[in-house]
């Protein structure tokens, strides 16, 4: 029954997505000649043929609700998976829905906090912001000085923990079926990018996480100039309630509010540029949806970050990575860079050093010498992670979450000032960075931690080597009589493989009947 309701599912997305005339396939995808032909035979009668693709995809996953909308934006950032184009149409997408109603808020809260709303805030408003997750309402709360203040409560969607957990099976089973049936799209793994994306989501439905993202930032950054995040309000917060400071700022986006309040829009620009690389590279920790509409600027200058429900992680090994390409390629010394990614791991050593380094120097030499407004890192690092099939490189989607939250960073900082120049703004960051990393107070510092684990080893060894003894005695024991499985899990296996035998069947012949679905919908 499990398999009916999915297939249902996925055989109403499918038909809505072809309805609306959207291409939702990569653009080199092979497709077989019946289904070719029935493409275009049928184009002419879908809807939105003549809008954009960007459009179309953007009204369709929009109308099938708040999980098909973060799986679009999910995919935005897998460019490895569904090709540049694809995309590129995807990270247009706005995680905008019509808000829930007033009342359905206050319950949410009240059940969450165990208390009165009265008790809790002076003043709560209506909606004023509506994703595919929660919303934001204003309210106000008592100050310690005996007055009030503006405070923002996010409050989780009723009842998106279901609707998320039913539409996410659905897309598992289709991830098991695209495996088992489809052996080239197996190197991408389907299933793990499925797992990937229910456990961001997972994540963003529980607001205590994004409490705790924002309370971590404000400890990385809290000497830093120039930027800053909300004050978590904990007495007031829960899994499905989460209250901030009410930031009263500038939208970074509002170019003429910014002039017309005397802030300096280069410095700015430069600012956030620095903040970002800050945070990859020093914390390995960053915001990775800042868009526009994530980022203000307060009355003393500084830029604040909001909503903290999409953050990427980098270790060690990434942020030298990342610091060492970064001053490789502004230094010209693509030998460096090459080598970097051998020692990393990301190229296998069959292939040259130098022929890789032949590879980075055709994509670096094109960007020097050109306007600084023409410069962009996260374009470099995008071709760099293009080179991942010609150079058998392991997909990193960190480093692909990454670089597309560089894009958007980039992009911002350009709107603020056109001729930013990213190598001389990254340059000092990426430089102290490394110094702070290789130098020689780094270097006795790693010999200390080396040391210590040396001998932490030797403290061990007594339990590691009565472990080894007992796991040799099995060995010797299994080698002689053989491996052994009683008679209950034998039964269970046998049991297993007629199941999946059974199912199998099943799943094929749902597939052909929601194929003859799709079909009926895009023609009627």
């Amino acid at each position: 029954m499990n398999a009916i309701a999915n297939m249902a599912r996925l055989t109403k997305a499918g038909a809505t997505l072809a309805w609306s005339g959207a291409r939702f396939f990569p653009e080199d995808a092979k497709t077989s000649g019946p289904l070719a032909v029935f493409g275009r035979l049928t184009a002419p009668l879908r809807k939105g043929t003549g809008s954009g693709n960007e459009a179309r995809l953007s009204t369709a996953l929009t109308s099938l609700g708040p999980s098909y909308i973060k799986l679009g934006q999910f995919l935005a950032t897998r460019d490895d998976i569904i090709g540049r184009e694809l995309a590129r149409d995807l990270s247009t997408l706005q995680d905008r829905l019509p808000p829930f109603s007033k009342d359905e808020a206050v319950k949410v809260v009240e059940a969450e906090l165990e208390a009165p709303l009265g008790t809790l805030f002076t003043e709560f408003g209506p909606p004023v912001a509506a994703a595919s997750i929660a919303q934001v309402h204003k309210a106000k709360v008592r100050s310690a000085d005996g007055g009030e203040k503006d405070v923002a409560v996010k409050v989780l969607r009723p009842g998106i923990e279901q609707r998320f957990k039913k539409d996410l099976d659905s897309y598992f089973f289709a991830a098991r079926m695209i495996e088992r049936f489809h052996a080239p799209s197996r190197r991408l793994r389907p299933v793990a990018v499925v797992d990937t994306l229910a456990k961001s989501v997972a994540v963003e439905m529980d607001l205590r996480m994004e409490a705790a993202a924002i309370s971590e930032m404000a400890e990385n950054t809290k000497d830093d100039e120039g930027f800053r995040v909300p004050v978590v309000d904990w007495t007031r917060s829960a899994r499905r309630v989460l209250t901030l400071e009410w930031i009263d700022g500038v939208p970074i986006g509002d170019i003429g509010k910014l002039k017309a309040a005397g802030h300096d829009l280069k410095a700015l620009g430069a600012d956030l540029m620095q903040a970002f690389l800050r945070h990859a590279l020093r914390d390995g920790y960053f915001h990775a949806d800042m868009h526009q509409g994530n980022l203000f600027v307060d009355g003393q200058g500084r830029i604040v970050a909001v909503d903290f429900g999409i953050m990427g992680r980098l270790g060690m090994k990434e942020r030298r990575f990342l610091a060492e390409i970064l001053y490789g390629f502004i230094t010209r010394d693509y030998t460096r860079v090459a080598e970097v990614h051998f020692d990393a791991g990301y190229v296998p050593r069959k292939h040259s050093v130098a022929q890789f380094a032949q590879a980075l120097r055709a994509i670096g030499e094109p960007i020097m010498g050109r306007p600084a407004s023409e410069i962009s890192m996260a374009q470099l690092l995008g071709q760099l992670l293009q080179y991942t099939e010609v150079f058998d490189m392991q997909t990193r989607p960190e480093l692909i979450m990454l670089q597309k939250t560089m894009v958007v960073v980039e992009g911002v900082g350009r709107t603020l000032d056109p001729n930013l120049n990213m190598w001389v703004v990254s340059e000092p960051v990426v430089k102290e960075w490394l110094e702070s990393q290789l130098g020689a107070g780094a270097r006795i510092e790693q010999a200390a931690e080396g040391a210590a684990s040396v001998g932490r080893f030797v403290g061990d060894l007594p339990k590691l080597l009565r472990q080894a003894e007992r796991t040799a005695d099995s060995f010797a024991e299994m080698a002689e009589d053989g491996l052994r499985l009683d008679d209950e899990s034998v039964k269970r296996i046998a049991q297993a493989q007629r199941s999946q035998d059974r199912w199998t069947r099943i799943g094929i012949w749902i597939g052909a009947l929601a194929l003859v679905a799709i079909a009926a919908s895009a023609i009627f």
